[in-house]
């Protein structure tokens, strides 16, 4: 079995500064830091170091062959990534504040010059079975969903960040939704998680989606894994929050990861949330994710 993240690649500027910029404010950062990043890289990332065998596919532009070896570095397949010669690599500018909260903008780049030609030749080195992770930072989406759903592949969609290209996607074909309650809101065709407690919104994505298997992030409130068959509820670890940039994709990642290594998925959201905790505390986006022995070791 074999795991395939079809996902952007990034080059983060991340700006270290008081406050988020104002309307109107030109505002002086303390720092500014370059890493790799892109939601695809970071959970490709954090799927090697959490011992799966993952390959990565995607697009980037002469300025971005450092990524391709913080892929590899970390264990990752990069025989799937295209190199091209007329668009830059993706970017991100960050704004990292005091309390290590950030505010991303985010430029496409050849992130969004994926073509069907380039999806096919990919996926012909897939099968059923083999899982495909996805977020939305890469175009033809549609288009990918389509040809892994044709192979029976096992499709995880992290639906970040949220537009109307995930909704316009056949998500009744999706095996596993990992996404926040805001997310979670929109796709159930909601403004805003209201009064609604998380146990109401994870009910009424499995009622929306009963083939799929739900995971629900929450921030400080911990997250759930729902399907048909069981509910589990997990606590967050406390930390001092450094850079926030990579939990999500941390946590995607690892807890894929667990399934896949045959944890349960009370121990798979577990060892998901102990990984998350620690990216946090670390600055940059994939350079703060851990290695599974510290994840293991974690007991805090």
């Amino acid at each position: 079995m074999k795991v395939l993240c079809f996902g952007s690649l990034n080059i983060d500027y991340t700006y270290k500064v008081p406050h988020f910029v104002k309307k109107g404010e030109t505002l002086a950062s303390e720092r500014l830091q370059v890493f790799g990043g892109g939601k695809g890289l970071n959970q490709s990332v954090a799927l090697a170091k959490a011992g799966t065998e993952v390959y990565h596919a995607g697009s980037i532009g002469q300025d971005g062959m450092f990524l391709l070896d913080m892929l590899k570095d970390a264990g990752a397949n990069t025989d799937f990534v295209k190199i091209l010669d007329t668009v830059r690599t993706g970017n991100a500018i960050i704004q990292n504040d005091k309390s290590g909260d950030n505010c991303i903008i985010l430029y496409g780049g050849a992130n969004q010059a994926i073509t069907r030609e380039q999806v096919d030749e990919v996926m012909s080195h897939f099968e059923s079975g083999d899982y495909l992770v996805l977020q939305n930072e890469i175009n033809e989406l549609g288009y990918i969903v389509e040809k892994a759903h044709e192979k029976g592949m096992i499709i995880v969609l992290n639906p970040s960040p949220m537009n109307e290209k995930i909704l316009a996607l056949p998500l009744d074909v999706i095996n596993y939704f990992i996404l926040n309650e805001v997310e979670a809101a929109q796709i159930l065709g909601k403004e805003d998680k209201g009064e609604e407690s998380w146990e109401q919104i994870a009910d009424d994505l499995l009622k929306k989606f009963p083939q799929a298997t739900i995971v629900l992030t929450m921030g400080s409130e911990g997250s759930v894994f729902k399907n048909q068959k069981e509910t589990v509820c997990q606590s967050i670890y406390k930390v001092q929050a450094v850079d926030t940039t990579a939990a999500g994709d941390t946590f995607s990642g690892y807890f894929i990861g667990g399934i896949l290594s045959g944890l349960s998925a009370k121990e798979a959201m577990d060892q998901a949330s102990k990984a998350s905790a620690i990216a946090v505390t670390r600055k940059g986006a994939a350079p703060s994710i851990p290695l599974l022995a510290e994840v293991q070791n974690y007991n805090k």
